[in-house]
C-alpha cells in the first residue's frame, strides 16, 4: 500500500471502524476511541491499550463512533475534548461519548496535582513562594484572552491562526500580564489577514468575554502550557528555554500524573459506570 493510498484510508472513518471490528478477534474487553497520539499517550496509563483506538481528529472519533452505534456496539466508547462545545451548547448527547471535564486534556492535567509535581522539578520554589499568587490562576488570567479570542474566530468563522503564534509578543515576562491589543496584532499577522479590522475583532471580542464563564472551560490547555514555559524563564524559575518548552512540559505532565488523580474526575465516574453497565473491561485493574 502506497502512503497516499494509507493516508486516504486514514481519512476515512470507516477506515478506524474497520480496524475495532478487526480487534474484537483478539481483545476481548471494551474499546475507547481517542483523538490522537498524545491522547493515547495519556490515556494508556489508564485503560487497557489494547482497548485503545486513535483516530486522527475529534470530528473523526465521532464519526468513527457513530458508524459503530449505527451497528449497536455495546463495546465501544468516545473520549473527546469538550473545547469550547459546552460554553456554545452544542455539546453532542450521545450515550457512550464522554467529554474532559475541563476544555481539553492539557487542561485536566494542569488542574491535578502533576502541576506541583511539574514546578518542583523546573521553577524556583522561592520565585513560586514569593509570587503571592496561586500558579494556576496566573496561568488562567492570561490563558483566557487567547481563549475568548479563539472562541470569536470559532463563533465568526473568522479562521484566525494560533498556531505558532510567539508568546512573548503579548506576555510580560515579569508580571505575566497579557496585552490583548499586542495579542490580536500577533495572530492577525500569523493569519495573514491584512483586512481584518482589529476594531471589529476587539468589539466582539469584548461582548464575548464574561466573568461568569469558568476560565476552566475557556482557556485551552496548550496556551497554559506555552505561558508556563515562558513563566519558568524568568518569574517562575531560571531555566533556559530549550529546556521547558511546551513538549517537554507537556510530556512531564503526562508521567507526573497519577491514575488516582483521574479518579477524583466526572470523566472518569462516567466511564465507570458505563463500564459496570455493559459488563466490559476498559480500564487497568487498579
Amino acid at each position: 500500500m502506497t502512503n497516499s493510498m494509507q493516508e486516504y484510508l486514514e481519512k476515512d472513518p470507516s477506515f478506524y471502524a474497520d480496524e475495532i471490528r478487526l480487534r474484537r478477534t483478539v481483545h476481548n474487553g471494551a474499546f475507547a476511541i481517542v483523538e490522537g497520539s498524545s491522547d493515547f499517550k495519556f490515556y494508556r496509563q489508564i485503560l487497557v491499550e489494547d482497548g485503545i483506538v486513535v483516530a486522527s481528529n475529534k470530528s473523526m472519533a465521532i464519526e468513527v463512533l457513530k458508524i459503530l452505534n449505527h451497528e449497536n456496539a455495546v463495546d465501544v466508547v468516545a473520549i473527546v475534548d469538550k473545547d469550547f462545545d459546552e460554553l456554545r451548547e452544542i455539546l453532542p448527547q450521545i450515550d457512550n461519548l464522554f467529554f474532559t471535564d475541563s476544555h481539553d486534556l492539557e487542561t485536566l492535567l494542569i488542574q491535578s496535582p502533576a502541576l506541583e509535581k511539574v514546578l518542583n522539578e523546573f521553577g524556583s520554589n522561592d520565585k513560586i513562594k514569593n509570587l503571592g499568587e496561586d500558579v494556576r490562576d496566573i496561568l488562567l488570567n492570561a490563558g483566557c484572552s487567547i481563549g475568548y479570542l479563539l472562541w470569536v474566530s470559532f463563533q465568526d468563522a473568522l479562521h484566525l491562526k494560533f498556531e505558532g503564534i510567539q508568546y512573548g509578543k503579548f506576555l510580560d515576562k515579569t508580571s505575566f500580564k497579557l496585552d490583548e491589543n499586542d495579542l490580536m496584532k500577533e495572530v492577525k499577522n500569523k493569519s495573514q489577514q491584512p483586512a481584518l479590522d482589529l476594531e471589529s475583532l476587539k468589539k466582539q471580542f469584548s461582548e464575548l468575554k464574561d466573568s461568569k464563564h469558568d476560565r476552566w472551560q475557556v482557556c485551552r490547555g496548550h496556551d497554559l502550557v506555552e505561558i508556563l514555559s515562558v513563566g519558568l524563564l524568568q518569574m517562575l524559575g531560571s531555566r533556559k528555554a530549550t529546556a521547558v518548552t511546551s513538549e517537554i512540559l507537556e510530556r512531564s505532565l503526562r508521567l507526573a500524573y497519577e491514575k488516582s488523580y483521574f479518579s477524583q474526575t466526572k470523566l472518569y465516574d462516567a466511564l465507570k459506570t458505563w463500564e459496570i453497565q455493559h459488563n466490559v473491561e476498559l480500564f487497568l485493574v487498579q
